[in-house]
C-alpha cells in the first residue's frame, strides 16, 4: 500500500529541485536525499522523474476540480472555463518556479515536450469535463488538445505577470478563449457542412449506373 505522506514528500522534493535545475539533470538520488527518504523507498513509490512529473499533475488536476463557484453553473461555457483555468493557476503559483524551469526543460527537450503534451491532454480533458464541456471522443480530443495550446499560451504571459489582480493573465487567456471558440464554431460547421457532402455523394453514385460503391472510413 502506497504511503501518501511519502509520496507527497518526494513530490515537493522533485519540484523544488526542478526549480532549481533542468529536468534532464534531476537525479533519483538527488530527490530522495531532500525528500529523506532511501533510494529503495522512492523505487517504491515511482519508477521515474517522469511519474514524479505525471503525479503532480495529477495532484494539480485533483485540486482543481475539488473547487469550483455552483453559481457559474448557468453561465456559458467560455466563461465556466475560463473559470477552471484560472483554479489551475491558482493551484500552481506556490510553485510558479518549477513550472518555469519545466517549460524551459520542454523547449530544449523534444521528447520531454511530446511526453509533457500527453500529460497536459489529459489534463485539460478533465478541465474541460470541469467547465461542463464535453471532451469524449475524436471531437473532443480536439477540443483538449486546443486547450492544451492556449493554456500554455496563457502560461507564459502568467510566468512573467507580477501584478497580484493578474490583469494581463486573465486578458490573454480571455483572448486565447475567445480565439479557441471561433475555432470550434467553424470546426462545428464543418462537421455539419461534411456529412451532407457526402449524403449528396452518395445519391449521385446511388443515381448513377451500377451499384454506389462501398465507402469506409
Amino acid at each position: 500500500m502506497a504511503d501518501n505522506s511519502r509520496r507527497d514528500k518526494i513530490i515537493e522534493a522533485f519540484l523544488a529541485t526542478l526549480g532549481e535545475k533542468p529536468f534532464n539533470r534531476i537525479g533519483l538520488a538527488t530527490v530522495a536525499h531532500h525528500a529523506g527518504v532511501s533510494l529503495g523507498d522512492l523505487r517504491a513509490e515511482f519508477g521515474s522523474t517522469f511519474d514524479m512529473l505525471a503525479a503532480w499533475m495529477r495532484e494539480t488536476d485533483r485540486k482543481v476540480l475539488a473547487g469550483g463557484d455552483p453559481d457559474l453553473a448557468d453561465s456559458p461555457p467560455r466563461e465556466r472555463l475560463f473559470d477552471v483555468l484560472m483554479r489551475r493557476l491558482e493551484v500552481l503559483k506556490p510553485h510558479r518556479k518549477a513550472v518555469c524551469s519545466l517549460a524551459a526543460s520542454a523547449r530544449r527537450d523534444p521528447a520531454l515536450a511530446l511526453g509533457l503534451n500527453r500529460l497536459s491532454l489529459r489534463s485539460q480533458q478533465w478541465m474541460l469535463a470541469a467547465a461542463g464541456i464535453d471532451a469524449a471522443g475524436l471531437y473532443g480530443s480536439v477540443r483538449a488538445q486546443g486547450l492544451v495550446i492556449v493554456f500554455a499560451r496563457t502560461l507564459r504571459v502568467w510566468l512573467g505577470d507580477d501584478d497580484p489582480g493578474l490583469a494581463r493573465t486573465m486578458a490573454k487567456l480571455d483572448r486565447e478563449l475567445a480565439n479557441g471558440e471561433r475555432c470550434l464554431n467553424l470546426l462545428d460547421d464543418l462537421r455539419r457542412f461534411l456529412p451532407s457532402c457526402g449524403g449528396r455523394r452518395r445519391r449521385r453514385e446511388h443515381d448513377g449506373a451500377g451499384e454506389p460503391e462501398t465507402m469506409t472510413v
